[in-house]
């Protein structure tokens, strides 16, 4: 009987998974969370397991191809108020479908973001409408108030760092103390983040850095955080000798024009490269401010036809852009991984990196993988690029062993199969819920793009806009990012917001919602936690907003650059 017992438990560990993967913000043109699902999805997949990965707009963008049956896309429909052409947006009475749709929209005419919160309440409603479905759920940073308790699996939690990192960046950056309450605001979420992270029974990281920063910021317990590493995808991302290298190249990747990407010191450091290699030429792979501290500095330093910002291209002619750069850099102030590093460095491009946050722990020793350099010190980065475009030698040497660091350290097959371990842990341990993983019934099929209102709330009316409070100040941000604040205000902040609004916006003529009271994210106690169920709204009258004039937003003038926000508006 034992050896029975024992057959069985070692043909369970093996047994392939049913893998919900969530996430709020899943396209991967759009910032390292949707590279993150993209890739990891697609190694799961390989590795025989059943992924569904169930996201919100802008939709995730999955691979398909040979082995990847399992995989599928199920999509969570929120408002998208954040989306290109018109972010902000008033939405119309019809699009109003219950009262979480209600909160989003009070959240963001009260100046804060309400999609970690949302997301997280539809996708309870829809998991336990499912419930038996899956053998875990892996949460990919949502850390919503609605994925504690009964999710009818064991709840795994990417990490990738605290996003109070960003807004403590944001907050030394901002000018004037409006500014200020704008920022403070828009970041409110992360007090929910926090209280949610402390509570969760396993939580993945993709650094050391990030996991001490989890341990100091988030108070999560040292013993429930483990470190999986990501990567490249090395196939796509490969030397190509055929593409010819155009001289005097450099590439970076920001996602947004926020002081957390640093792109206003590469800039600075451009135009004292330009002084020894005249050919020097900076291509930006993101979405171009029309104002702001980078918008500024190449007006004043007569950079226009040197700084080109390239956004919307495909995966190979983001390859190939890398692989024609003379020099790749990233110039951030801060990153719980550094995906372009990797990817940079997979090329066989040579690297001029920060040691920002754990930027090190991907590119390695100063000197043998990449030139390493202190953050937020223009001076430093246009030293190391004038270095790499005037040596050849250098350069070929430090692409080489650049690219082998990554093939044996971070590639997403490595990911997947640490991700997988902790996964079966999970499952083992029993997790929050176990009554998903004793449910062995056939899945796989693609779900319908709409979410089951089976177990909804009757729907309430729009929250009344809560005054714009300020939380209480963060942790103080790591020795890395706190030697990272920009030193010159003037040239490192965004441009204060236009008064007058609680958004900072522009301008806004929309009439006030009806009043009400339902949940909002600023509220300390959003839901039940001892339960984890969604209050009972206090009114069945159905949603009803006034017939108001859209919110009138130039996109450029938005309160707050953060890459939440960004990810919305360069897609």
């Amino acid at each position: 009987m034992e050896a029975g017992l024992q057959e069985g438990s070692a043909a369970d560990a093996d047994r392939p998974l049913r893998i919900a993967l969530l996430t709020y913000k899943g396209n991967p043109f759009c910032g390292g969370q949707g590279v993150y699902v993209r890739h990891l999805s697609r190694e799961l997949a390989r590795l025989g397991h059943q992924v569904e990965v169930i996201g919100s707009q802008p939709y995730p963008v999955l691979d398909e191809g040979e082995g990847l049956d399992g995989l599928s896309l199920t999509e969570l429909p929120s408002l998208d108020l954040y989306r290109h052409p018109d972010p902000f947006r008033t939405p119309k009475r019809d699009e109003y479908r219950d009262w979480v749709d209600a909160l989003e929209v009070g959240t963001m005419w009260t100046g804060g973001f309400p999609e970690p919160l949302t997301f997280s309440l539809r996708a309870r409603r829809h998991l336990r409408a499912r419930r038996g479905d899956f053998d875990v759920v892996h949460d990919n940073q949502t850390l919503g108030y609605g994925l504690l308790g009964d999710v009818g699996a064991p709840l795994v939690t990417t990490i990738h760092h605290p996003i109070t990192v960003d807004r403590q960046l944001e907050l030394d950056a901002a000018e004037g103390r409006r500014r200020r309450m704008s920022v403070r605001r828009w970041y409110a979420f992360t007090r929910m983040q926090k209280r949610v992270a402390r509570r969760l029974p396993s939580v993945l990281t993709v650094s050391g850095t990030s996991r001490q920063e989890i341990v100091d910021h988030l108070g999560v317990r040292d013993d429930r955080i483990h470190v999986v590493h990501i990567g490249a995808d090395t196939d796509l991302f490969s030397p190509d000798p055929s593409v010819p290298q155009v001289p005097g190249r450099i590439v970076t990747t920001s996602s947004a024009d926020v002081p957390l990407k640093g792109l206003v010191f590469l800039v600075e450091a451009l135009a004292k490269v330009r002084t020894e290699h005249p050919a020097a030429h900076l291509v930006v792979v993101g979405k171009r401010a029309e104002d702001g501290p980078v918008a500024q500095l190449i007006e004043r330093y007569g950079l226009e036809g040197s700084v080109e910002f390239v956004k919307g291209i495909s995966d190979a002619e983001l390859v190939d852009l890398v692989r024609s750069a003379e020099v790749a850099c990233v110039p951030s102030l801060y990153e719980g991984f550094s995906l372009p590093a990797a990817e940079a460095m997979a090329t066989g491009t040579p690297l001029v990196a920060t040691t920002g946050g754990a930027i090190p722990e991907v590119t390695g020793p100063d000197g043998e993988t990449c030139l390493a350099v202190r953050p937020g010190d223009a001076g430093a980065l246009a030293a190391g690029l004038s270095r790499l475009l005037g040596d050849p030698g250098l350069r070929v040497r430090l692409g080489s062993a650049g690219r082998e660091r990554v093939l044996h350290r971070f590639t997403w097959a490595k990911a997947a199969e640490g991700t997988v371990s902790r996964y079966r842990e999970a499952i083992a341990s029993g997790g929050p819920s176990t009554a998903g993983a004793q449910s062995r019934s056939a899945t796989g099929i693609r779900r319908p793009s709409t979410a089951s209102r089976a177990a909804d709330p009757a729907p309430a009316t729009p929250a009344a806009p809560a005054p714009a409070t300020s939380p209480a100040p963060a942790p103080a941000i790591s020795p890395h990012a706190a030697s990272a604040t920009p030193r010159d205000p003037a040239l490192a902040t965004p441009p204060a917001p236009a008064p007058a609004t609680p958004l900072g916006l522009a301008s806004t003529t929309a009439s006030a919602p009806a009043p009400a009271s339902p949940p909002h994210a600023a509220s300390a106690t959003p839901l039940d936690l001892a339960s984890a169920t969604p209050p009972a709204p206090a009114s069945v009258t159905p949603p009803h907003v006034a017939p108001a004039t859209p919110v009138n937003v130039a996109p450029a003038t938005a309160s707050v650059d953060t890459p939440h926000r960004e990810s919305r508006t360069t897609c």
